[in-house]
């Protein structure tokens, strides 16, 4: 199981009350100590606004910071957990992780959901549509991603959806990696989302859940993949560690947390240490524990 680090910035809070450029200082110095304690990942949320109550302080950017970490990072992978696919054209989304995998030397991977957050959809003016119809604008908005990341630059994508469409649009340069970007579908909806990772994600992201649970969700994983004739063992887990959650406080009940993970065969989880943004050894720290429970971290 590998590790991944969602670096602070400022979406829960953890910048509260401090200056942007000292803040920004902040995460690309975690950044970079995850990629030195050989973190396999580091991530970024896709919110505008703080959690739970919109405040007026600090929310980096995704797409922006993510682009400047991967200029100031050399090995760890990058993403988002998880885009908000309705807050941009996915054929200006694709275009954007083409470029960002270059700029970053082959690293990144597209994590990506529906979205949830009401009061950032109504505050930047998306309005806020019915469950059913954020799920269905994924969909289309995979179909127009996927097709415009895979082949070479002769490849133009076509696509005529509900809710996207894209006619001969090139995607010049293609991402450097082959034969696409991974791609990473997050949600816990068994229903829908699940079976959209299926048909279109190399991994599915489960939010927050608990390993008890986890246990129970696994075979109706498999069977998303099943109806569709695809190997379950091609789909990928990971699992987004809430921040509080059971293996929060560290030491041995984040060990047996990580370790019960592992054993299930979760590919690799990903946690925000709030800990991280004032205390340089809240990180190794948290490696530590990790490796006893049988992380796997680069030498």
């Amino acid at each position: 199981m590998l590790a991944g680090m969602i670096v602070p910035q400022g979406w829960q809070g953890e910048y509260d009350g401090w200056d942007a450029a000292t803040a920004w200082d902040r995460t690309v110095r975690v950044a970079q100590q995850a990629e030195q304690l050989g973190v396999e990942s580091i991530w970024l949320f896709d919110h505008f606004h703080t959690v739970p109550r919109p405040t007026d302080e600090i929310t980096f950017e995704s797409f922006s910071a993510l682009a400047a970490l991967a200029a100031l990072t050399e090995r760890v992978r990058l993403g988002h957990i998880v885009i908000c696919t309705a807050f941009r054209n996915p054929a200006l989304t694709a275009k954007m992780l083409s470029t960002m995998d270059v700029i970053s030397g082959g690293r990144m991977e597209l994590g990506i959901g529906a979205g949830w957050k009401r009061d950032e959809w109504i505050a930047y003016g998306y309005g806020f549509p019915e469950t059913r119809e954020r799920l269905a604008m994924l969909r289309d908005h995979l179909e127009v991603i996927t097709r415009m990341i895979e082949g070479d630059a002769s490849d133009h994508a076509t696509f005529e959806g509900r809710y996207a469409s894209v006619e001969g649009a090139r995607n010049v340069p293609k991402p450097l990696q082959r034969p696409r970007i991974p791609v990473m579908v997050g949600g816990n909806g068994p229903e829908v989302t699940w079976r959209l990772a299926a048909r279109f994600a190399d991994e599915l992201n489960l939010d927050g859940m608990e390993p008890d649970e986890l246990a129970d969700a696994l075979p109706v994983i498999r069977s998303r993949c099943e109806e569709i004739g695809r190997d379950p063992a091609s789909l990928r887990i990971s699992v987004h560690l809430w921040s509080g959650g059971a293996g929060a406080a560290g030491g041995q009940a984040r060990i047996d947390t990580l370790a019960a993970y592992r054993e299930l065969g979760v590919h690799r989880v990903m946690e925000l240490l709030h800990a991280s943004v004032r205390d340089d050894e809240a990180l190794p720290r948290w490696v530590e524990d990790a490796r006893v429970a049988g992380v796997t971290f680069a030498s």
